[in-house]
């Protein structure tokens, strides 16, 4: 094997793939590209123990444009990552999301939706009435308000997306390898590549470190403080008698979520703060008392038909969780050359790994970004204690 490529990935889940196929789909970038990936299955990948949830009911104005893309790319991925007439089919089920908020919430929710029409987002405000005309499966006892995003929200199928952007991407020169990374190489202010479990050193002229929630331990390796760990979730999968596949994924005020999944429910929660600790990356052991204590007796409550469900399995899995302010991490160093961040995004990156890949193939290819200016992203906001407030992260 070659073992200087002009760009190395470390790390092949949805943003390696996304980023490797964005290199290699661009007219204006010619180089080689190598992506490691320690789980070539991917059965303990992020993206694809995720609900693949796109959603535009952020507050930061970047993280709704890079969902609308999210959404945008959704409908075309069909065509665009087709690989010899075959058509990569995401399923981009568009149902929107119903965010429900009681008391002092719906001050916040207002200012939400506000900052999410100004930006063009399809996201309408419910209350009253209008709340249980819409939907009226929904029990409005202690909801206030709401918003639903009509257009441009819903799920995909993860591990189609990922696949098709993996597919594609070998299709257009990307060498993929199987191995595990042991530690990225640095030499005195560049890193040069990373070192391999299987195949040693591989070295490149730029590193992209797109590892997970394994970055953090990585870009320790070369002394660089990276505050992205593991946060383990529970999905819930249940059968219902009644049918509601027609329904948006609904977020209720205590942050309990559901959604139709393939004529059964899926649902989730997550933690208070006190309550996630960060985790081992393959501990994918189950339990139960999230479900019992907290999502089925609120399931039941707020949608009456859910009094009676079957429990009929579940899945562990985990976010690449920013601890300093649960938003992306893009970009370059301040100070070590050669390497680019593509990290943390805490949960929404499925949704954001089209801008995000796209991002950072500009990146590459032009030294800055040329489509949406992402640059408040940066690692050095954190160096500088400068979190970007997000209302919309659960």
């Amino acid at each position: 094997m070659t073992k200087f490529h002009d760009v190395v990935i470390a790390g092949g889940g949805i943003m390696g793939c996304a980023a490797a196929y964005f290199l290699a789909a661009s007219d204006d970038f010619d180089g080689s590209v190598v992506v490691i990936e320690r789980d070539p299955t991917y059965q303990t990948g992020a993206a694809t123990r995720s609900l693949g949830g796109i959603r535009q009911q952020f507050t930061t104005p970047e993280n709704i444009r890079m969902s609308m893309f999210g959404a945008e790319f959704a409908r075309v991925a069909a065509r665009t990552l087709a690989v010899d007439g075959t058509s990569c089919d995401v399923t981009f089920r568009e149902q929107g999301y119903l965010l429900m908020a009681s008391g002092t919430d719906v001050d916040q929710l207002r200012r939400n939706w506000e900052v999410q029409r100004d930006h063009q987002a399809a996201v309408e405000w419910l209350a009253g009435d209008s709340l249980s005309e819409r939907f009226p499966w929904v029990n409005c006892q202690g909801v206030d308000a709401a918003v639903f995003g009509s257009a441009n929200e819903g799920w995909v199928d993860p591990y189609s997306l990922l696949m098709g952007f993996r597919h594609k991407a070998q299709s257009l020169g990307v060498r993929f390898v199987h191995g595990e990374i042991t530690r990225l190489v640095r030499k005195g202010n560049r890193v040069t590549g990373v070192a391999t479990d299987a195949h040693g050193l591989i070295r490149g002229g730029t590193t992209i470190l797109a590892a997970g929630s394994r970055a953090g331990v990585l870009a320790a390796t070369i002394e660089v403080d990276l505050p992205v760990f593991p946060k383990k979730r529970y999905v819930y999968v249940f059968d219902c008698r009644d049918d509601l596949q027609h329904a948006p994924l609904t977020i209720d005020p205590t942050g309990v979520t559901f959604r139709p999944e393939s004529g059964r429910y899926v649902a989730t929660v997550s933690p208070a703060r006190e309550r996630d600790p960060d985790s081992d990356p393959l501990d994918f052991e189950l339990e139960y008392t999230e479900w019992e204590e907290v999502i089925w007796p609120v399931l039941a409550t707020r949608v009456p038909v859910f009094e009676a469900v079957k429990l009929t399995g579940s899945w562990a899995g985990h976010y690449d969780f920013n601890v300093f302010d649960q938003n992306a991490i893009l970009g370059p160093h301040p100070e070590v050359q050669g390497l680019l961040f593509c990290n943390g995004f805490s949960g929404h990156g499925l949704q954001q790994a089209p801008a995000a890949g796209r991002a950072i193939a500009e990146l590459v290819t032009f030294g800055g970004y040329r489509t949406l200016d992402l640059s408040r992203f940066g690692v050095d906001r954190i160096y500088r204690n400068r979190p970007i407030v997000e209302a919309n992260i659960w």
